[in-house]
């Protein structure tokens, strides 16, 4: 008991505080602040959903891994692709969607890439 007395203390003079308590003293830590109204996340959800759609449909596309996040109607593009044809296609793809106000595009190109 003593021991365990002892090791407490040092923790607690060490500033290890927030360990001992079980977290960080910042409230906010590890919350993800999403700040968009229920109506923005409904449309950036269907536009994610549309281009998924797109990128299924077609063969080039479908076979590459490519992941979407669309955020206030700007979809950002990341992942693999065989070729800049594949990446241009998907970037393409986004574009044409409605209600997209821009697209990044951070598809990496690989050769040999699913």
């Amino acid at each position: 008991m003593r021991l365990s007395s002892i090791f407490l203390f040092l923790l607690m003079s060490t500033g290890c505080t927030a360990l001992v308590v079980g977290g960080a003293a910042d409230g906010d830590y590890g919350r993800d602040k999403n700040e968009r109204s229920t109506a923005a996340v409904a449309s950036d959800s269907a536009i994610t959903a549309t281009i998924e759609g797109k990128y299924v449909a077609d063969s080039l596309v479908s076979a590459s891994d490519i992941h979407i996040r669309t955020y206030n109607g700007t979809v950002y593009l990341s992942g693999r692709a065989g070729s800049h044809v594949v990446r241009d296609r998907a970037a393409k793809f986004a574009k044409e969607t409605a209600r997209v106000t821009a697209v990044n595009n951070q598809i990496v190109i690989e050769e040999g890439s699913k």
